[in-house]
């Protein structure tokens, strides 16, 4: 193609929507359908120059143009309480649902290696040795020990403040960290399951499981299925990098991306709640059953959320990823 000879034949159709640009809100009916028409004259355009004869004095030129007509046209949104309703209420309900299928595995597997550690440490005294002295031990495991004070060690609103960042940290670097073919999120994972693995081993071994038991129940049920939610999440955005399906993997990876952000935000307020608990409920000094049924009562709500109105949501086509107006634009293809 010659880009002169191009230039020379479509100059005066994009001066024309710089001069409607510039006009702003007071164009006649006639000179908006004008508008609307030059907009998408334009955008074919300069993706016919992308593709054919890239220039990046003349590709600024027009893409700065088709941005400021696609604003013009499409209007500007300003987001409202009721985005942030509709993001609460489908959005991100939509979004856990739809991606069920990665995290409910990883719960399975992850509570299951959890289990196997605890069980392993707790039967072979070799590897109790290993991770700490006798007296230590004793001292974590004993009625009043660390392990029974640590959730009564700071004021319940500090402490719950201080809990809630940390897995929403946790949780954030698991969506992040997916795009790195999830390998990053495999080692939170172990991490977290070591953790809790150890935990359940040394109680178990000073036959005292059931105080453990009672203590990471009422907020560990929630805070852990918000942890394997982010990791599902962080590994299907993984498994994007190595199959994006039938869009290309730039397309694909921006609404996987676009999704964990949402997701983010979302497992944020779902953390807060498990940071409650484990502020104030977890050492407080109700019933051990009341403090599970407190726990097993919130999780039972988030998934009674996500299977009703994340289903009905996914239902009617919310995916959780952002509105058509709010992404970016994609050109059109030339023929």
């Amino acid at each position: 193609m010659d880009l002169d000879v191009y230039v020379t034949a479509h100059r005066a159709e994009w001066e024309r929507l710089d001069l409607l640009l510039r006009k702003g809100g007071r164009l006649t009916g006639a000179e908006a359908d004008e508008l609307v028409s030059l907009y998408q004259r334009t955008a074919t355009h300069l993706s016919l120059v992308q593709s054919t004869a890239p220039d990046p004095q003349l590709t600024a030129r027009l893409t700065q143009l088709v941005a400021r007509a696609r604003a013009t046209v499409t209007g500007t949104r300003r987001s409202s309480w009721r985005d942030a309703t509709r993001f609460l209420t489908a959005g991100f309900p939509a979004a856990v649902y739809r991606s069920r299928h990665w995290w409910a595995p990883t719960a399975l597997l992850s509570t299951l290696l959890a289990v196997l550690i605890g069980w392993w440490i707790g039967t072979h005294p070799e590897v109790q040795a290993s991770i700490g002295a006798p007296s230590e031990l004793r001292e974590m495991t004993r009625p009043g020990g660390q392990y029974e004070t640590y959730y009564s060690s700071h004021p319940a609103a500090s402490f719950a403040a201080q809990v809630w960042t940390n897995n929403a940290q946790a949780a954030a670097m698991c969506l992040v960290l997916g795009a790195f073919l999830g390998i990053p999120v495999l080692w939170i994972l172990f991490l977290n399951m070591l953790n809790l693995g150890v935990g359940i081993g040394l109680m178990s071994a000073a036959g005292r499981l059931d105080v453990f038991l009672g203590l990471i129940l009422p907020h560990g049920l929630l805070e852990l299925t918000a942890v394997f939610v982010a990791a599902g999440t962080g590994l299907r955005l993984g498994w994007t990098v190595i199959d994006p399906g039938p869009t290309t993997r730039r397309a694909a990876l921006a609404e996987q991306g676009r999704a964990a952000v949402g997701m983010a935000i979302g497992l944020a307020l779902v953390l807060f709640v498990s940071g409650l608990i484990e502020g104030f409920v977890t050492p407080s000094g109700l019933p051990t059953w009341a403090r599970i049924a407190i726990g097993i009562a919130a999780e039972l709500a988030f998934l009674a959320y996500v299977y009703v109105l994340g289903r009905r949501a996914s239902r009617t086509g919310t995916t959780g990823d952002l509105d058509e107006p709010d992404r970016s634009a994609s050109l059109p293809t030339a023929a």
